[in-house]
């Protein structure tokens, strides 16, 4: 293998450091061609542009694999449903102000989903299940809709249409406090990769009023359960009395945004009253019919309210395996040059990485484009490197291969930062 060499000029790649004021994520997106909106589509319902598209389907990819690692099976359900599914639920009751209206179709009316519990409740409810087969883990990242006030709506922090990293689990009372654990651990492998400091987690409880379902004693034993679980894993937590799903107990994740400001990210909550509501049962070791426990977790949270974090917690230069333009190959002049620099960019495309080549303009007025684009890595074609067959990352002559190499491994291991050459 070559070991890089001290290139002749100082190229100096964009670095991927974290900004250290406050960086507002809507005004990031629109300049770095991630999202947008438009006035015919309507508020709240944001655009992925292409380059912001690729972020959203890495995270995606990332979410399907954390659910598989952790024992779920994807699942695609539909967006609307009859009415009767959501008042089954208890949404319709709880909810149907932030719902939009229904759509009458066929003598009915379907609406669109505020939430994708109900759908997998179905997803379990299509054949009889045995003891045996809990839990069942169901996962999809699936869309939802929610009619917003227009004067809450920003960005992708706040929109109508959220895309949710989303799974639900049908086990047994006995296997809920270590579905709980699973969970708390993968949101904290997940935040690990991402660079997310988890600022504490908060078990939100029930509070005064009538506007929580099922019988105290269910409500009891879901706290009861959240509790064993955050001890299990030796994770601290304060208590929010009043911040309860209204169908039980849960776990939110708190995170502070690049400005300081708490938000919850991912949740993990126990549910005793869907189940009941929708007779979900299944035949236990004793032959006889039992309710299954449901529990809801969601690991990255809305794509949206992710991406919103990312951006603005990384200032728009997001780590590599995440970036949209992860290398950018300048060549300083010449038609050689630019053939050398335009075989790299096909070497690296082949390796599976998102390269593109830059030659118009002067050689700094490409170095500084590439530095407001925050593109990850950008590697310079002069004639020596032509001769050497090699590029130039900063200072630091790279072979190509060592470079397809070292930036693969990167993205390969969803690394936050890209490989420091020489």
């Amino acid at each position: 293998m070559h070991h890089p060499q001290q290139a002749s000029q100082p190229f100096a790649p964009a670095a991927p450091a974290i900004s250290p004021a406050p960086a507002d994520h809507r005004r990031l997106g629109r300049e770095l061609g991630l999202f947008d909106s438009s006035e015919l589509i309507g508020a709240g319902l944001p655009l992925w542009l292409p380059d912001g598209a690729i972020v959203r389907a890495e995270l995606e990819r990332f979410a399907e694999e954390m659910a598989r690692a952790t024992g779920c099976r994807r699942v695609y359900t539909p967006v609307m449903a009859r009415r009767e599914l959501f008042e089954r639920s208890g949404h319709w009751e709880k909810f149907s102000e932030d719902m939009f209206p229904p759509m009458k179709v066929g003598g009915g009316e379907l609406v669109l989903r505020p939430a994708n519990c109900p759908s997998h409740t179905q997803v379990f409810a299509q054949r009889g299940r045995s003891w045996r087969e809990l839990p069942l883990r169901l996962s999809e990242v699936g869309s939802m809709f929610r009619n917003e006030l227009t004067g809450t709506l920003g960005g992708l922090s706040r929109v109508r249409q959220i895309n949710l990293d989303d799974a639900h689990v049908f086990c047994t009372p006995a296997q809920v406090v270590a579905e709980v654990a699973l969970a708390l651990r993968a949101i904290a492998s997940c935040y690990d990769v991402l660079g997310i400091q988890i600022d504490h987690f908060r078990l939100s409880l029930r509070g005064p009023g009538g506007k929580y379902a099922g019988e105290d004693a269910a409500w009891e034993e879901s706290e009861a359960a959240l509790r064993a679980a955050l001890d299990l894993e030796g994770m601290e937590y304060r208590v929010a009395p009043g911040e309860a799903a209204f169908y039980g107990p849960k776990i939110d994740v708190q995170v502070r945004d690049a400005g300081g400001r708490e938000e919850t990210l991912s949740t993990v909550q126990v549910d005793r009253v869907m189940p009941e509501r929708f007779g979900l049962n299944y035949v236990g070791e004793d032959g006889a019919k039992h309710v299954p426990v449901m529990v809801h977790r969601g690991l990255l949270s809305s794509m949206e309210r992710m991406v919103a974090l990312l951006v603005e917690r990384y200032d728009g230069r997001l780590p590599l395996w995440l970036a949209p333009r992860q290398l950018r190959v300048l060549p300083v002049s010449g038609d050689s040059q630019g053939q050398a620099a335009l075989e790299v960019v096909r070497v690296l495309e082949d390796a599976g990485l998102r390269a593109e080549l830059d030659d118009a303009g002067t050689l700094g007025a490409r170095i500084r484009r590439s530095r407001e684009e925050r593109v990850g890595v950008v590697c310079v074609v002069g004639q020596r490197e032509v001769d050497a067959g090699t590029v130039a990352v900063g200072r630091v002559q790279v072979p190509v291969a060592s470079l397809v190499e070292s930036l693969r491994d990167a993205v390969g291991r969803r690394r936050a930062r890209p490989p420091v050459f020489g």
